[in-house]
């Protein structure tokens, strides 16, 4: 099964603050944790859809922890991923997402973290590179990181949305994301914790007159 989908920006590790989640070091692309909550004009949390949607999700939720699997639950089963569907436009703007009520990995990425943002909880935009089951057809898969109160680690969180073989829970204790790389077929995490869209998807994404288009346009690798 193919997975789905950005590059990396180039990183000076050895300024970037390192964060262990699981067993992989995460690495920020920016030490200050407030470029984590920043707005942007693909994650932006202060439209009014956004800010009403997560004001909902707020309204049913106790603390920052119940919030953020709150809004994790909403854009995984609420958003459907567009390739279920077999939708073929594109969004990309977190609050475009959440109207049009669909999105591919980065675009559900987006929305997530746009909903996080809104709470003032930093939320990072993570990468995997993913292949068909032979290796073939490489593609760059979106997901996050949320960095909760009290807690001194990110942790990564996959709201693409499930279908039969695939069960992505809102997870602290252990990740339980869409897909674990393999290794033997070239697939790969990036350790970097990105607080912006990296720039290859977003211009991919906003280009894209449809998502057939995006398919081919999209980063093979970071």
């Amino acid at each position: 099964m193919h997975k789905n989908a950005a590059d990396r920006n180039s990183i000076d590790a050895r300024s970037a603050a390192f964060v262990r989640s699981g067993a992989m070091e995460l690495i920020q692309a920016t030490p200050a944790l407030s470029a984590y909550t920043a707005e942007s004009e693909a994650v932006d949390h202060g439209h009014p859809l956004v800010r009403s949607t997560a004001a909902g999700l707020r309204a049913e939720s106790g603390d920052a922890y119940a919030y953020a699997e709150a809004a994790y639950v909403h854009i995984r089963d609420r958003i459907a991923h567009s390739a279920d569907i077999g939708e073929q436009r594109v969004t990309w703007r977190a609050s475009d997402v959440l109207e049009q009520g669909h999105g591919i990995c980065h675009a559900k990425s987006h929305a997530l973290a746009a909903l996080l943002r809104a709470e003032g909880i930093p939320t990072a935009l993570c990468y995997q590179r993913l292949t068909e089951d032979d290796g073939s057809a490489p593609l760059v898969h979106g997901l996050v990181a949320v960095r909760l109160p009290g807690r001194a680690r990110w942790d990564r969180q996959d709201a693409r949305g499930n279908i039969p073989g695939i069960d992505a829970r809102f997870s602290l204790d252990a990740e339980q994301l869409a897909w674990r790389v393999r290794e033997e077929l070239g697939e790969a995490d990036c350790p970097v914790l990105f607080d912006a869209p990296h720039p290859e998807v977003l211009a991919a994404l906003r280009a894209a007159p449809d998502r057939q288009t995006l398919w081919r346009t999209l980063p093979t690798d970071f």
